[in-house]
């Protein structure tokens, strides 16, 4: 199991929160995904073994949000 905080811009209520958090919690391989608003962030727990951190960058930005590694 793996472990990656992710920046998200573009979240500007609890609507977007939820999005995010659906968006991620929808890749398979995902555990969870906590989504902090007023900081931007997004914790999320995953198997590596099945997706990489390209992956859910990549589903938030389906979801309409920008995203990149924290750090």
């Amino acid at each position: 199991m793996a472990n990656v905080k992710l920046r998200v811009s573009g979240m500007t209520c609890g609507h977007c929160q939820t999005k995010v958090q659906n968006a991620l919690k929808g890749v398979t391989g995902v555990y969870s995904a906590i989504i902090d608003l007023p900081d931007g962030e997004a914790e999320v727990d995953f198997d590596d073994d099945s997706v990489t951190t390209e992956q859910l960058v990549a589903a938030v930005a389906k979801a309409g949000y920008g995203a990149k590694v924290a750090g």
